[in-house]
């Protein structure tokens, strides 16, 4: 018999603001700009594409292109999805 199996959304598993924070504290410290465009992606369309689009103000669309592994979002739109999901970018020395 064969196994079924699923796709595995991780923006199902982002239900506390303390599990978001976490996921985005892991993308940052990779340094790598399509996996935090995409981390922030997730976390947008765990919180509400739609709702995130109209507090920043941009449309849906521009988030979901801008929002993915390939996507390249302006510091711009970075900070301001990020102040729609109710967190912050502070800056902190790196240990190199």
């Amino acid at each position: 018999m064969a196994e079924k199996i699923y796709d595995y959304d991780p923006a199902d598993a982002l239900t506390s603001d303390e599990a978001v924070e976490i996921f985005l504290m892991d993308a940052f410290e990779t340094g790598n700009a399509g996996h935090i465009a995409s981390a922030l992606g997730v976390v947008a369309r765990a919180r509400g594409m739609t709702a995130i689009a109209r507090k920043t103000g941009l449309a849906r669309e521009q988030l979901y292109r801008s929002l993915s592994e390939s996507g390249n979002p302006t510091l711009e739109t970075t900070l301001a999805v990020m102040k729609a999901l109710g967190f912050d970018m502070a800056s902190k020395r790196s240990a190199a």
